[in-house]
């Protein structure tokens, strides 16, 4: 029969699974013999057990919370409902993971009008019993009942005015009686029924919507931002009340065992005195410091600092902590490891190492990886953000913050930036041709468009600040503005900021400061370094972006996109050239205008990248991207191609494709025209000869795009090979051929197609869209719907599906070896910077992972974590 409630006797701290982190905590902090408050945890099994019965409390549920609670009357000597000596209780969530004022909380549970009323002459302090009672009263109305909070701050705001007080804690027991009198009238108003009297049926409603809160809207967006699957639920503690509000030698605080902003070795924190513990995170009043408890109560504040010191010792890391001290009397109600900033979790990491607290292996596992993303890219001060007003929440697409004028396409933000001003470039959604204005802009906004959308993509490769799907701004492209959910309308020239790491849009200038990277990232990262066994590689289409890429740690390019460098100005005149061409000499024509140009980048990459490996993907896109669309752009083209109008505007037309994802692209263009991959070859190979020259060691890994099938690959690589072969000569360069894996048949038929492909690279953001069978530019129109009703659990383009597609992967890295067993094998979408996908490309025996420049330190880190826990795989 399955258990559905603990006590705090019965548990430890390695059962977070099934009592949430706080109660596997209370249980274990009460098993090494520290001031805990009797108590018991409903678990997580009971809250899944909720949603499945529709809802509802199962009977045997109830019956074993009830056995427990008379367990807890026994030990504290005192009951449930009882006027002369109460066992009151608090009720407080706890997940697996961590949700910081995600869930919810009931404080003083069990006063009822009896109940206070004898309360109150036993303890001979009404006012202490008032308060609480009104403190329960409204947290029943919010938490349970999920009346408004307002009506009942008012009340007591109206109170303190009439009394011409600051503080509650000014208001005398009649004022409290008084004001627990309204209290309950506004719940008879708001509910139609009175407050209920009966502590059992309080305890169960209370348990009820803590198990109900899990799936409250906040619980669900954070989730959904860290990655917390639904399914988990969460833990319900019910324990003993102890009172930080009876007087002047109570209080209650919040401390971590060290700074979480700085990682600094020192007590930080705050407390209250004679106040609950909601007071403090509420921010109700002003919190004192934690150092100057050490006046006020000198041998509460040495066992306090004694408690800090052994349960950082016990847990080995930071603690975030929250106790209650009832008349001199210290309680510890929490304990869990804190959220700290990016910054103090390196500080913290490197600081335990060297303190011989933890080893480097442990120390690695101490900090997450998307926490890096804030130490690399530009922060809004502090200070900034308490006065900044949101207008709008979107996607935190590419991590950073922007803070700058906003124009509504790439070339007014060129020209505005070229003036020197910080500029945004918002857009519906981009596309390739706003490139340069987004490399222009400090930052990018779009209103549509998900986490792997272009703009997404491209921006993170830039390290430029990008917040994508903003669907709660109104755009009007044609008159250059946006409009809030207020009404408030931002025109083309105005002012607005966005931060790229949390999603918000800002309707004004916010003060930006750079960050600074510490010797503690140097030190830390090197340990990942001698950790890890998968090579990370970056993305990176410019040499700009290769430096960037080598100098966040990158051991190679594993997708240089030859198309984005097609995109210039002066280049895209010759490759719309190459395009029209109606015959195989005038493309010929048009390709070699375009071999100088790409000899050069590639030369300069090679250069960059001194002799590490770089991976280039031949030409993807289907050829109308290259195209304008428009009338008014296609007349200057046909005149400046001396080609008649119409002809221009048919041969666009004939380009165009129902579905172009899967149409005339990749290797299907070399098969079309080949002329293509000869000029592509011819650009690669005499760069590697020049660089050679000079004294270096290149081997290009040259990549035919979106193959699947064999006979394909074989035709496109004999072109390769034979145009290398006649340029090579004498210069003994070596090259290598190989091909993306980005459709499932590929895949499937992995074995054939190693037969021709020295390497494999998973191109997962093609294999995702093919396998699911949707577009990742109009998935985000329906993915929302989907993460609403539990469907999906996160964005398949974002994090690796590593059941299904996953399995694509794992079968064709497996057959590609069993062909040729040194196939190298990569991957180069998206996935390749997501921690739990690095993780899983560890597992299965891949040679690297590809990311953006600016995800190859989270990468890095993610390899290293995955050696520690799993060791060396295939």
């Amino acid at each position: 029969m399955t258990k559905f409630v603990y006590s705090f006797q019965e548990g430890n701290k390695d059962m977070r699974a099934l009592l949430g982190g706080k109660g596997a905590n209370l249980a274990e902090m009460t098993g090494i013999g520290l001031p805990v408050p009797r108590g018991f945890t409903v678990t997580t099994e009971a809250c899944n057990k909720y949603y499945d019965d529709n809802k509802v409390i199962a009977e045997e549920v109830k019956e074993e919370i009830f056995s427990q609670l008379a367990e807890l009357e026994k030990i504290t000597e005192k009951k449930l409902g009882d006027t002369h000596n109460p066992l009151l209780v608090s009720v407080r969530s706890g997940s697996r993971a961590s949700m910081p004022g995600m869930m919810d909380t009931v404080l003083n549970l069990g006063l009822n009008d009896e109940v206070a009323k004898g309360f109150a002459e036993v303890t001979k302090n009404p006012r202490f019993i008032y308060d609480s009672y009104r403190r329960f009263i409204m947290m029943f109305a919010d938490v349970v009942k999920g009346y408004p909070k307002q009506s009942f701050d008012r009340i007591l705001e109206d109170m303190k005015e009439a009394k011409g007080v600051k503080d509650d804690t000014e208001l005398d027991a009649n004022d409290m009686m008084e004001v627990t009198d309204k209290f309950k009238s506004v719940y008879k108003e708001l509910s139609g029924v009175d407050f209920p009297q009966d502590p059992k049926e309080q305890l169960i409603e209370a348990v009820t919507a803590v198990f109900r809160s899990w799936n409250n809207e906040r619980a669900i967006i954070y989730r959904r931002m860290n990655d917390i699957p639904s399914s988990w639920g969460t833990a319900v503690n019910v324990q003993e009340m102890v009172y930080g509000n009876r007087g002047d030698d109570c209080g209650t605080g919040v401390a971590f065992t060290r700074n979480p902003a700085t990682g600094e070795h020192k007590l930080f924190g705050e407390y209250l005195i004679n106040a609950q513990g909601e007071d403090v995170v509420a921010g109700i009043r002003t919190p004192q410091p934690i150092a100057t408890l050490k006046e006020v109560m000198p041998e509460v504040y040495a066992e306090f600092e004694k408690i800090a010191n052994i349960l950082e010792t016990h847990y080995k890391d930071m603690q975030d902590m929250e106790f209650t001290i009832e008349n001199g009397k210290l309680f510890m109600l929490q304990t869990r490891n804190g959220k700290r900033t990016a910054q103090a979790a390196l500080k913290v990491a490197v600081d335990m190492v060297n303190e011989g607290m933890i080893t480097k292996e442990e120390a690695l596992l101490k900090v997450e990886p998307k926490q890096l993303d804030q130490l690399l890219h530009p922060m809004f001060s502090e200070e900034s953000l308490k006065n900044g007003k949101v207008i709008a929440t979107g996607l935190a697409a590419s991590p950073g913050a922007a803070t700058g004028r906003i124009y509504f396409n790439a070339e007014d933000v060129s020209e505005h930036t070229k003036n020197g001003e910080d500029t945004i470039l918002v857009r519906l959604e981009t596309s390739p041709e706003d490139i340069q204005g987004m490399n222009d802009a400090k930052g990018v906004l779009t209103i549509r468009g998900g986490m792997t959308s272009h703009a997404a993509v491209v921006a993170r490769g830039m390290g430029r600040c990008c917040v994508c799907g903003c669907g709660e701004l109104v755009i009007d492209e044609d008159a250059k503005t946006i409009r809030d959910k207020e009404g408030n309308v931002y025109k083309e020239g105005d002012y607005i900021s966005i931060n790229g790491s949390t999603g918000a849009v800002y309707g004004e200038q916010l003060e930006t400061v750079e960050p600074t990277i510490s010797g503690d990232f140097e030190t830390f990262m090197g340990w990942a370094d001698s950790v890890r066994t998968l090579g990370v590689r970056a993305n990176a289409d410019t040499p700009k972006d290769a430096l960037q890429a080598r100098k966040f740690g990158a051991e190679g390019i594993g997708l240089v996109r030859t198309e984005h460098m097609f995109f210039e100005e002066e280049r895209i005149f010759a490759v719309r050239q190459m395009i029209t061409a109606e015959t195989k000499e005038q493309r010929e024509v048009a390709l070699s205008k375009i071999l100088p140009m790409q000899r050069n980048d590639f030369e300069q990459l090679f250069e960059a990248m001194e002799g590490m490996p770089v991976t280039i993907r031949y030409l993807d896109p289907p050829l109308h991207e290259f195209l304008p669309h428009t009338d008014e752009e296609i007349r200057p083209l046909a005149e400046s191609l001396g080609m008649k109008f119409v002809d221009l505007k048919n041969r666009i037309e004939s380009l165009k494709e129902f579905n172009p994802m899967m149409g005339h692209r990749g290797c299907r263009l070399a098969v079309t025209y080949p002329e293509i991959a000869e000029m592509q070859t011819r650009a690669v190979i005499e760069a590697a000869i020049n660089v050679n020259a000079r004294g270096m060691n290149v081997v290009p890994e040259i990549m035919i795009p979106l193959v699947g099938e064999e006979k394909e690959l074989k035709y496109v690589k004999d072109i390769v090979c034979k145009t290398a072969d006649e340029i090579i000569g004498d210069s003994g360069l070596k090259y290598k051929v190989g091909t993306m894996i980005e459709i499932p048949r590929a895949a499937l038929t992995a074995d054939k197609i190693a037969k021709e492909a020295e390497f494999f690279s998973f191109g997962t953001n093609d294999l995702t869209q093919m396998t699911y069978g949707f577009s990742r530019d109009d998935a985000g129109k329906f993915l929302n719907d989907y993460y609403d009703k539990g469907i999906f659990e996160s964005d398949p383009f974002a994090k690796l599906d590593q059941t299904g597609v996953g399995k694509l992967v794992e079968m064709a890295a497996n057959l590609g070896r069993q062909t040729r067993p040194d196939i190298k094998l990569g991957i180069c979408g998206e996935h390749g910077g997501e921690p739990s996908s690095v993780e899983f490309c560890h597992r299965v025996g891949l040679n690297y992972v590809s990311c953006s420049p600016y995800r190859v330190p989270l990468a890095r880190l993610a390899a290293a974590q995955a050696q520690v826990k799993y060791g060396n795989q295939k």
